[in-house]
């Protein structure tokens, strides 16, 4: 049953890991869409990250409320609900409106999954979860690199 439980906590990480990349990827898309400069994928992704922070900070107050199994459903869904926000709005303001709940999504399934694992004295769970996004951030692909190939 662990086993089970441990490979839900790896498919919710990893997926709520992947939209992360995504806005970068599609900005160039989205900005002219929107009419605004470049630089504003920062602002939608400060809102991302700062949503993120609280949630993370707040997911052991929910987490003793509501149990990790419903903190991740919930956050899942917020997180899931945003993206599709994502996908059909057109307008920069009502993107930066759907960047909370993706934020608040992502930040508190990270905490409670991690802490279900803690608890359970599975601390190899985690590391591997933790270590696997550090090892992408420093080795970037070849679409990263400047000059870019030809």
């Amino acid at each position: 049953m662990v086993q089970l439980l441990l490979a839900i906590i790896y498919l919710a990480f990893i997926s709520l890991g992947l939209p992360d990349a995504l806005l970068g990827a599609a900005w160039p898309t989205m900005q002219p869409e929107f009419g605004v400069p470049l630089s504003y994928a920062g602002i939608v992704s400060m809102i991302i990250a700062v949503g993120t922070v609280v949630s993370s900070l707040q997911s052991d107050r929910l987490t003793r409320r509501l149990g990790a199994g419903s903190v991740t459903a919930i956050s899942v869904t917020m997180t899931a609900v945003a993206l599709l926000g994502f996908s059909f709005t057109k307008s920069f303001w009502l993107l930066c409106l759907w960047a909370v709940p993706y934020g608040l999504g992502a930040g508190s399934v990270d905490a409670a999954t991690s802490a279900w694992a803690a608890r359970r004295s599975i601390p190899a769970s985690s590391i591997p979860r933790q270590g696997t996004s550090a090892r992408s951030a420093r080795k970037p692909s070849s679409a990263c690199k400047w000059p870019a190939p030809m």
